[in-house]
């Protein structure tokens, strides 16, 4: 076992290191380098003055060097003038008055827990990353605890009377709301439950003051559009799997012992039904934190998926950059859980 966690550690760190590079890559194109330039420098400079620009806040070396000093593990460069004085490069971004080249750090990379410097907010990226990231989390957790054991639950009910009525009426649900988008079924949610067209203002259409407090008024709408659409597939794989198992000839033996139904269904079946959903589930994780963009744009919470918007909007390329890398780690964290788990939960991968 603990080999099997060190090969996915490894196949982790690699793949997470092509990944950034890729997206360090596709975010540091010239054309949104010169347009960053343009942004912040003005619109009308001439192209020799863009040059310039870019040489001064360390955007002009290699695409390799940067990416070294952007992980940490190569010198960033520093630009002084005729007086050794610190006017630009990497390290020099969001730090003011410093007059010495001593005062500038030689590394400040990912590794060194610099991830940049956001030109719109004029703030260390990582500032506003941890708190968009918070803010996120708790929207993912509301969501997660809500989605889950509802589609569980309707997952095992479906299972446990495969063809029947309960079960057509519940996979049905099931599809449906999986095959709405979030836009529409928010959409809808705000109309019925938050404005006077229907009359029923039970909650608030907006989410933004959620940043000063969480209330049920404020929250439960984007909760219940990111529930309603992910515990569909949920409910659907479950259902699957129960199914699958309730055929199985162990079950068969233990009713015809008369073993009572639920106890076959508690004890014998879930455990074995849950070994295929479990990864979904994981799953669930990276969707939820970049899936939460339309829900977040729509209810007006600034969460990590607005962050990522904004990014995009403002061509801040750090902000970008780190939002995306975040997104990718998440990714390959949960999925590495999911192997972990998933090995946990099936004897037969253990032992192989």
């Amino acid at each position: 076992m603990a080999f099997f966690i060190l090969r996915r550690l490894g196949v982790m760190l690699l793949t997470a290191l092509c990944m950034t590079f890729v997206v360090f890559l596709l975010t540091n194109l010239p054309p949104n380098l010169e347009k960053l330039a343009k942004t912040q420098a003005g619109s009308r400079i001439t192209d020799t003055e863009v040059t310039s620009w870019l040489e001064r806040n360390g955007y002009a070396a290699p695409i390799l060097l940067r990416y070294g000093e952007w992980l940490g593990v190569w010198p960033a460069d520093l630009v002084t003038d005729a007086e050794g004085t610190p006017i630009g490069g990497r390290c020099l971004r969001g730090r003011s008055g410093i007059t010495s080249a001593d005062e500038v750090p030689r590394y400040c990379g990912v590794i060194q827990g610099d991830w940049g410097y956001s030109t719109k907010y004029r703030v260390g990226v990582a500032e506003i990353i941890g708190e968009r990231l918070a803010r996120t989390g708790i929207l993912m957790f509301w969501a997660f605890a809500t989605m889950v054991p509802l589609a569980l639950i309707i997952g095992v009910l479906a299972g446990m009377r495969e063809g029947s009525g309960l079960d057509r009426s519940l996979s049905t649900f099931s599809i449906a709301s999986t095959s709405t988008p979030e836009y529409v079924s928010g959409v809808i949610f705000v109309v019925v439950f938050a404005s006077s067209m229907v009359g029923l203002k039970w909650f608030n259409g907006s989410a933004k003051s959620a940043v000063d407090g969480v209330t049920f008024e404020n929250f439960t709408l984007p909760v219940a559009t990111i529930a309603l659409y992910g515990m569909g597939y949920i409910a659907r794989m479950t259902r699957a799997s129960m199914a699958e198992v309730m055929t199985a000839q162990y079950i068969r033996t233990a009713r015809l012992k008369g073993v009572k139904f639920s106890t076959i269904v508690l004890r014998h079946a879930l455990r074995n039904a849950l070994i295929a959903p479990f990864t979904v589930i994981m799953l669930q994780f990276p969707w939820l934190l970049t899936g939460v963009v339309i829900v977040e744009a729509l209810f007006v919470y600034p969460g990590f998926g607005n962050a990522l918007v904004e990014g995009a909007q403002n061509n801040d390329i750090d902000l970008l950059l780190a939002v995306s890398v975040v997104a990718v780690v998440v990714v390959l964290v949960t999925q590495l859980i999911s192997d972990i788990g998933y090995a946990f939960l099936n004897p037969r991968i253990r032992v192989s």
